[in-house]
């Protein structure tokens, strides 16, 4: 029995197909040019309150007296903390976005996937975040702090303090994107759980590559924090695809 819903889903499925190409690419251009305006917008935003962010970056650390070795160092750093503040906090409206512009084409088994997989993304993205602030950016800092400690008197440019949590943030983040990379894996039948499973010794040897690869830090406290993050992530998505699967 076909339902209301289900009717209307296969029209709006059948009015996105008919459309012609231009229109696609229309409707495409608009919505990008709707997110570049709100993370514009979020980017003025943050440059009005960047020195209540800029606090909440220096938190993680203590005893450390920040300097700018230029005069415009301080500014610029400031400029680019409220972009990626910006790109940040606009990427669930892109996200959106995205999913506007997907739904229409797509069938209701498909829905029932790609929604799930990119909220999923999202939601591991702001968890790889909040395990950077927390656990991998204190651990490299106070590994740093102690290991110069009544030897060297810790002076740190801001700018270079600002770029080292940059990376750590978006590489965890990036990182965090490993379950959902092995369900699409599964459900695309390119690689099953079970082949996922046996693979173990190799994730380890890679899990610890990753670690070593994406921190900027040598401690050996940070890698293993990461990689110890990326095995347990690894083997989650192992245990979500057998679920789904079964």
């Amino acid at each position: 029995m076909i339902t209301n819903s289900d009717f209307n889903f296969q029209k709006n499925e059948a009015v996105m197909l008919e459309l012609p190409f231009s229109e696609h690419i229309e409707e495409l251009r608009q919505r990008i040019f709707h997110i570049i305006w709100i993370i514009l917008l979020l980017t003025c935003i943050a440059l009005f309150e960047v020195k209540f962010l800029v606090k909440i970056l220096e938190l993680p650390v203590s005893n450390v007296k920040f300097f700018q070795s230029a005069p415009s160092e301080y500014f610029v750093s400031t400029v680019k903390i409220s972009f990626y503040t910006g790109l940040l906090f606009g990427g669930p409206f892109a996200i959106g976005q995205l999913i506007l512009f997907l739904l229409p084409g797509l069938t209701k088994k498909e829905t029932k996937v790609i929604l799930p997989l990119l909220l999923s993304s999202l939601c591991l993205f702001g968890l790889g975040l909040v395990f950077s602030y927390y656990a991998l950016i204190p651990a490299a800092l106070n590994f740093f702090l102690s290991y110069s400690d009544e030897v060297i008197e810790p002076f740190w440019s801001f700018d270079q303090y600002f770029e080292f949590i940059l990376v750590l943030f978006y590489s965890t983040g990036l990182a965090f994107q490993i379950p959902v990379i092995q369900i699409l894996l599964g459900l695309l039948n390119i690689v099953s759980a079970k082949q996922m499973l046996d693979s173990w010794r190799y994730v380890i040897l890679v899990s610890t590559i990753i670690g070593a690869v994406l921190t900027p830090s040598t401690d050996p406290l940070t890698q293993v924090l990461l990689s110890s993050a990326i095995l347990l992530l690894y083997f989650s998505g192992v245990g979500i695809l057998l679920l789904i699967k079964n």
